[in-house]
């Protein structure tokens, strides 16, 4: 796979974790938990897919290739960090609604 390949799968994969964390964010706003950890499972599958073509690239360069570093490895970089920052800040958020609920679900009209 070329160094074009690696990176758009790097962009896309970081792009489909955040999409999907903030899925499961929403599900979680709505009471639906069990919906909102089946979104948090798809975010780290797609980290993880994500994180093994970063390390794809890191073998590559460890075993002696000389990779080229452009604009769009970085930006693939970004992504893939956004990605886990947002995630890791979803799931806190995530545990905070489920601490919250009960109180909310004794309010009227809830």
């Amino acid at each position: 796979m070329n160094m074009e390949e690696v990176i758009m799968g790097i962009i896309i994969n970081a792009g489909d974790a955040r999409a999907y964390a903030h899925e499961a964010l929403t599900k979680a706003n709505s009471g639906d938990f069990q919906g909102a950890s089946t979104s948090m499972e798809l975010a780290d599958e797609a980290i993880g897919r994500a994180h093994d073509s970063q390390t794809s690239l890191l073998h590559r360069e460890a075993s002696g290739e000389k990779l080229e570093i452009t604009a769009l490895f970085v930006h693939s970089q970004d992504h893939l960090m956004t990605a886990i920052s947002e995630k890791n800040l979803i799931v806190q958020i995530i545990e905070l609604r489920k601490q919250l609920q009960p109180l909310l679900d004794k309010l009227p009209n809830s």
